[in-house]
């Protein structure tokens, strides 16, 4: 009974996910040793690997899961399946990637923006990496972006062996644990001192099977002077049961280094998005986050950046849309070590027809964190009296010389401000999407002109409740 619910947990209809040499159905719901090893075999990891899958497994069932955030009960592990794969290998040309993957990405403009605006794309589909490429003038310069399971067993698997899951150990959460079992896919970035990549590099993952997580793993380490514009992509169709999302990112900033980390989440609303994503930053350097969140049933997200280094910096620029039947959770974290370390979260959350919008921010201040400045800002807009907005600071302040501040603001759409462009000719429905992409402009203006079109798009849809 228990394999016929396994098969069930993914429409055939949508998703061919036949063994491409014995033709049998390639599902795994649940989490065993069996499954890791199977994990493993598929992927050829390496034996620390393969080790560090099982102690990350054993991690798991030892945790509890967290209680910090809106419920999570819908969610039943045993009826997710932690793997997912086609058959076919990544490609490096658009050509090969199989027709109906190949025709999904090309919706969502993946080719288009590729050869437009970006140094390099990824492309993830479920389980696996189906297209990787970068541009050769950006591979001269000595840049590597490739797959974070092909570069594990090439020239750079030392370094790999050295920071995965350093930043965000197993113990972190369950969550965390979990993904150090069965993580798939994901990108390796490596810039080379002093090397600035003038255009942005991109990944974007597409969960589109029933009943899946998808558990990527994203590690980018900017060396010593060198500068970087990542841009990560997500989305999935609607279906009637839960979907998982657990990946995680980990970015280590050298000195002096630069790191732009911009995220625009278009998950559908059935999906748990529990993601987990950390920046360490050196002497000097600056990380930098644009997080767009219009999607999943429920978010639990919270980038953190520690400041390790003497005179880095980090500034968050978020915004969150909760709509129908929506809980997200997200925030942002920051830990001062280093002196003369600076911070600015600025953040902004919309919220209608009963979504539930909550913001945390975490600021801490060690003692050796001499002269540290943060500020934070929170500004939430209400579209209607059925939905909630709630802003959560927590602040551990260890240092005397600290200064940091602490702000939110929580309205509602002016009906003024409606009836004046009413009065220009705009519909109602036009000048409150108006409004509301201007209240979120200031994570707009951080992207690239393609993503801040999408990004309004999403609002509008969002906007008129046809956002999945």
């Amino acid at each position: 009974m228990k394999e016929k619910t396994q098969v069930e947990a993914i429409d055939r209809s949508v998703y061919d996910i036949r063994d491409a040499e014995t033709g049998n159905w390639k599902v795994d719901a649940g989490l065993t040793e069996e499954i890791i090893e199977q994990i493993s075999d598929e992927k050829n990891d390496p034996d620390w690997m393969r080790a560090f899958r099982l102690h990350c497994l054993s991690v798991y069932r030892s945790l509890r899961v967290p209680d910090w955030g809106p419920s999570i009960e819908g969610l039943d592990m045993d009826h997710i399946v932690t793997y997912v794969r086609r058959g076919k290998r990544m490609s490096n040309t658009w050509e090969e990637v199989p027709q109906d993957i190949k025709d999904t990405f090309e919706r969502l403009g993946i080719p288009e923006a590729e050869r437009k605006s970006l140094a390099g794309v990824g492309a993830q589909y479920d389980s696996e990496l189906v297209y990787h490429n970068v541009r050769e003038e950006v591979a001269a310069q000595g840049v590597i972006y490739t797959d974070l399971e092909s570069a594990m067993r090439g020239p750079y698997a030392d370094m790999i062996r050295e920071h995965f899951m350093k930043l965000v150990p197993p113990t972190d959460h369950k969550f965390a644990a979990l993904h150090g079992a069965v993580w798939s896919g994901g990108s390796f970035v490596y810039v080379p001192k002093n090397v600035e990549v003038a255009i942005p590099l991109q990944s974007y993952f597409r969960l589109n099977a029933k009943g899946a997580g998808q558990f990527e793993h994203t590690l980018i380490i900017v060396d010593e002077g060198a500068s970087l514009h990542f841009i990560e992509g997500c989305s999935a169709p609607k279906y009637n049961v839960a979907n998982l999302h657990a990946g995680c990112v980990e970015l280590f900033v050298g000195k002096n280094a630069k790191l732009r980390y911009s995220t625009i989440e278009n998950w559908s609303k059935n999906m748990y998005n529990l993601n987990t994503k950390r920046a360490i930053v050196e002497e000097g350097a600056r990380m930098e986050w644009v997080s767009g969140s219009f999607g999943s049933h429920v978010s639990y997200l919270y980038p953190m950046t520690i400041l390790k280094g003497d005179r880095s910096q980090m500034e968050f620029t978020g915004i969150t849309f909760a709509g129908e039947g929506q809980n997200l959770d997200t925030g942002a974290k920051v830990v001062h070590q280093g002196s003369d370390t600076s911070s600015y979260v600025n953040t902004k959350s919309i919220s209608k027809s009963g979504g539930i919008s909550t913001f945390r921010s975490s600021v801490v201040v060690t003692e050796n964190a001499r002269r540290a400045k943060s500020a934070v800002s929170c500004e939430s807009l209400m579209l209607d009296d059925q939905s909630r907005s709630d802003t959560i600071p927590a602040m551990d302040i260890r240092s005397g010389d600290a200064d940091i501040g602490h702000e939110a603001q929580i309205g509602r759409i002016s009906d003024e401000a409606v009836f004046y462009l009413m009065s220009r000719g705009i519909s109602e429905e036009d000048a409150r999407a108006m409004i509301v992409s201007g209240f979120a402009d200031n994570v707009s203006k951080e992207l690239p002109l393609e993503y801040a079109v999408e990004m309004n798009n999403l609002i509008r849809l969002e906007m008129k409740g046809t956002v999945g």
